[in-house]
């Protein structure tokens, strides 16, 4: 198959997905369309880059999952035998030159290639919380951002008023205001924000949410040394560590417990829950350019193996249909990293 014909049935399949009656009632679902529309009109439009997490890099990896997560969830994915696993690094937003040392969203995204042709997804960040709690809201907020015609800046009054009828959106950016620049996409913490059901053998279903910790500890950079470092060396620095055999993963599962909110991305369960180690994710190879494996993957988080079910969060299933949409056009302009 030649690749114009390849590149029309992935973006038929794309479409396909983003009109699937999956997620929210209709009554609060937002076209997938205009949300990928006006994330362009934001951020800007990069033609052929992902509209979120814009830049970043692929790399491979395998996970092998631990006694306590085969005794919590029926998934292959935890048989205690090493799986292939997809990664991509990358920053937040959709600007593919976005700088290496801001104080802003790092991404850990990733494909676990299972037994029996199955596949797990996801979308994992560094900040414990959402930017936004339902689609409506982040819709909302992306129309607030967007510039005005005449001073290329958003309207600071359309900003605030929406900012402050939806405080929720202003939490991931204080967060991330609060935290010091991370040294490495290696040497930071990566949070899955959404709660999911992880359901035994004799059907008990655990409900949490998990974090994927960096085994050598998070690592931060002072304000000078984020300076110093420059606007570019994520990438070139994650070779080097994963080179060196020095980048892996604790996938931690926080337990929810029964009054904890567990429908919301925008709200974290309390710090004292008990986390199990489900696994660990070890980064094996890094790629040496802008392809990979990860290039056409949506890493939509309501890709689930047998034995991982999503909780009600109406965000979770809102990702899928516009990630889809974004492909596709990807594909049309030519897909790059």
């Amino acid at each position: 198959m030649n690749q114009s014909v390849w590149t029309r049935v992935l973006v038929s399949s794309a479409i396909g997905l983003a009109t699937l009656s999956v997620g929210p009632p209709a009554s609060a679902q937002v076209n997938p369309g205009l949300m990928v529309d006006t994330f362009e009109r934001a951020g800007g439009k990069f033609e052929g880059f992902r509209r979120s997490g814009a830049k970043g890099v692929c790399a491979s990896a395998e996970f092998v999952g631990s006694a306590d997560g085969r005794a919590l969830s029926v998934a292959s994915a935890f048989s205690g035998k090493p799986v292939p696993v997809i990664a991509r690094f990358s920053i937040g937003g959709g600007n593919p030159k976005a700088p290496d040392n801001a104080r802003s969203q790092r991404n850990l995204a990733l494909q676990f290639d299972l037994p029996g042709g199955e596949t797990w997804q996801m979308g994992n960040i560094s900040a414990p919380l959402f930017g936004a709690a339902n689609p409506q809201q982040m819709l909302g907020r992306l129309t607030s951002l967007v510039p005005d015609p005449q001073t290329r800046k958003p309207d600071a009054d359309q900003v605030k008023a929406f900012a402050d009828a939806n405080p929720e959106v202003l939490l991931q950016g204080k967060y991330f205001a609060s935290q010091p620049v991370p040294a490495s996409f290696g040497a930071v913490n990566y949070w899955g924000v959404h709660g999911f059901y992880f359901v035994d053998a004799a059907g008990k279903k655990q409900v949490g949410k998990w974090i994927f910790e960096p085994v050598g500890g998070t690592q931060t950079l002072t304000d000078d040394e984020a300076k110093a470092k420059g606007t570019d060396f994520l990438i070139d620095d994650l070779r080097q560590r994963v080179a060196a055999g020095g980048v892996a993963f604790d996938f931690n599962l926080q337990l929810a417990q029964p009054g904890d909110r567990i429908d919301s991305a925008v709200t974290p369960l309390p710090a004292d829950r008990k986390k199990v180690t489900l696994g660990r994710l070890t980064i094996k190879a890094v790629s040496p350019d802008a392809t990979g494996a990860c290039v056409s993957i949506t890493f939509n988080p309501m890709v689930l193996p047998k034995g991982v079910e999503p909780s009600d969060d109406p965000m979770l299933a809102a990702r899928a249909a516009p990630y889809a949409v974004s492909l596709g056009r990807r594909l049309v302009e030519g897909a790059r990293q």
